[in-house]
Parts: structure tokens; C-alpha cells; sequence
């Protein structure tokens, strides 16, 4: 089964959650930039939580469905409609073969996620289907789509059985969502959680003091690589010289201007910058939504209650599964 690329959008690219252990051998982790929604857009039609999905950046791509297909739309509101009719996000959609999806201009959020039943079909390159465009690595020829482009689905044999249920019309949309406990909530100028980096008291007082009260900026020349961010430039006690060691998504590091630079999806694989901290995982999705000229602040928060967190969003995914997997059960018996 396909879907024909018909206009590509800013930056379109194939992504999955990564290709895992293979730093050290000097190959970035890449993958989705806002896993929460990539997840959850996968098990919304029983595909498994990282298949690879389309990430959509700011301006979405048009892409013809040429079989009946099931599928979702969650992350960003960068409104998405079929026809004239605009499709939610946050639910399983029967699409009719020959419907086209559109997007328009972003209203909340800059990453769309659009998982297809039985996931996005390119190659595995290093056990995973991410795109590395700098290296021209993964996904759909290691590259962002084109027009033209057509990508491969393989659906369950469920997904197949229910499509077979689409009745007239371009699409049809459920009478169920996932719990709005589990939906990040992205909004402008966002408070983003951190861990005190190890080098965090190398900074003067008054810089650290900036630090966690300034407004900081997303300037343009940010990307999947790393978010740079513009206020007072934070300064050193004195001149360091530090050996490069690895990096992680979140890493907050400060380079001789001053301006910090945190390191998204497809940073490098290591740094030698001062590291004033680390964005807490558990706010990575709303991080990644945060777009280019936006502000947003930084709140301290403990290792402990950073983990606390995390584990307990992962906790309300697990009950996700279960609820979509009795949602399908019951919509095998003809309840939508």
C-alpha cells in the first residue's frame, strides 16, 4: 500500500525513536524530536509504539492516499484537513483511497506526527528507520521527501479488516481520544524543567542567577540538531579548558559567547562546552515544539522528582496500550 507525495512541506522526513547504540561509534541517535506524540500517534492504530512515522515541521506536506487506509495525526495543530473538512488530531481516521491530506498554517506547536497502520515501510540502517539528513543516512534515502516521492505501508491484517468498514466520504474519524492526562500541552513561552549540569557552579553568581530567570529566545538558526537560545550572555568564573565526553538530548551547553545551545534529536554525539544543565525528559516533547522565535524559562527540578516524572508518564502510556486495545476489540465488533 502507498501514499504519493504531492507537495513535500518545509521539512518532511521518515523518523523513528532512534537508532540506539551506536554513539560510540560516532553516529547520532537522531529520531523523533517529540516522542510522546510519536508514540502515542502509533498505538492510536495498533501499529507498535516505534514504528516509523512522518515528522512534519511547520508547514505540512499534501499526501494522496491511494488505498483505504488507517491512520493518525498527533503533536502539533498544523491544520490538517481532507476535503474541506479539517481532521482532528488525537484519534484513529479511516481514510478513502484517493483522499488527499492538506495542512495549513500552524495554530499550536511546530511538529506534526502522522503514523500509518503497520508504519512507514524504508529500510533499516543501523536497527532503525530514522532520516540523518546531514549524513544522508536512513529513511526514505537518507533525505527530507520530495513531490513524487510514494512511501510503502504494510497493515495489519485488523487495520485491513476495519478499513473494509469505510463508508462514503474522504474520511472518518472515531468517537474516542486518549486521556488529555498523557497529551503534552504545548503553548507559547513555555517553563522547561532542568537538572543542574556539572559544571553549573563554574558559572558566576549573577549568570547563574540569569539563567534561571531570564526570558530566553529560539533564534531561527535552530534546528533538529540544537535549539540556540539569545539573552545575557552567561560567563565563566574563569577560562576552562574541558575534555569532549558524550552528549544526550537535552544537554544544555554554553559555548565562549555565552548563548546557550540545547541539543535536540540529531545532535553530536559528544561535546566539550561548559554544561550548565540538562532539560528534564519529561519535557522533551514540549521542548520540541517551541518554534523559532519564541520564548521560553528555565525551572530547576531534582533528579529525583525529574525521574518521579518520567516514570509516572510512562506508567499512563502503558494504560494507554490497554485502553486502545480494548477500543480495538470493540471496533472488530463494529463499535467506533
Amino acid at each position: 500500500m502507498t501514499i504519493k507525495v504531492l507537495e513535500q512541506g518545509l521539512s518532511t522526513t521518515v523518523q523513528d525513536l532512534g537508532r540506539i547504540g551506536f554513539q560510540q561509534y560516532g553516529v547520532v541517535v537522531g529520531g523523533v524530536m517529540d516522542e510522546v506524540a510519536a508514540k502515542i500517534a502509533n498505538l492510536l492504530i495498533g501499529n507498535n509504539e516505534d514504528d516509523a512515522v512522518v515528522e512534519m515541521t511547520l508547514i505540512g506536506p499534501t499526501l494522496l492516499f491511494q488505498q483505504d487506509t488507517l491512520i493518525s495525526l498527533c503533536g502539533a495543530d498544523l491544520s490538517a484537513s481532507i476535503g474541506s473538512k479539517p481532521v482532528p488530531l488525537w484519534k484513529p481516521i479511516f481514510v478513502k483511497a484517493g483522499s488527499v491530506l492538506r495542512f495549513g498554517r500552524p495554530l499550536q506547536g511546530c511538529r506534526t506526527y502522522l503514523a500509518v497502520a503497520g508504519g512507514i515501510d524504508v529500510p533499516l540502517v543501523m536497527e532503525s528507520r530514522s532520516t540523518y539528513v546531514r549524513g544522508g543516512l536512513g529513511g526514505y534515502h537518507g533525505r527530507t521527501l520530495q513531490k513524487g516521492d510514494v512511501l510503502n505501508y504494510k497493515p495489519s491484517d485488523l487495520a485491513k479488516f476495519l478499513c473494509t468498514r469505510i463508508w462514503s466520504g474522504p474520511f472518518k474519524q472515531v468517537n474516542w481520544t486518549v486521556s488529555s492526562l498523557i497529551k503534552p500541552v504545548y503553548k507559547k513561552d513555555p517553563e522547561i524543567r532542568f537538572i543542574k549540569g556539572p559544571q553549573f557552579d563554574l558559572f558566576i553568581e549573577r549568570s547563574k542567577r540569569e539563567f534561571l530567570s531570564e526570558k530566553y529566545k529560539v533564534t531561527p538558526n535552530s534546528d533538529r540538531m540544537g535549539y540556540r537560545l539569545s539573552a545575557k550572555a552567561l560567563k565563566l568564573t574563569k577560562d576552562v579548558e574541558l575534555l569532549s565526553e558524550a552528549v544526550t538530548m537535552g544537554t544544555i551547553q554554553v559555548p565562549n559567547d555565552g548563548q546557550p545551545i540545547i541539543l535536540m534529536a540529531d545532535r553530536q554525539t559528544i561535546g566539550g562546552y561548559p554544561k550548565i544543565g540538562y532539560v528534564a525528559s519529561i519535557d522533551f516533547s514540549v521542548l520540541s515544539q517551541v518554534m523559532p522565535g519564541e520564548n521560553l524559562t528555565f525551572k530547576e527540578i531534582s533528579i529525583q522528582d525529574a525521574q518521579r516524572l518520567l516514570l509516572e508518564r510512562e506508567h499512563m502510556i502503558s494504560k494507554v496500550k490497554i485502553g486502545i486495545s480494548l477500543a480495538f476489540r470493540r471496533m472488530k465488533h463494529g463499535s467506533y
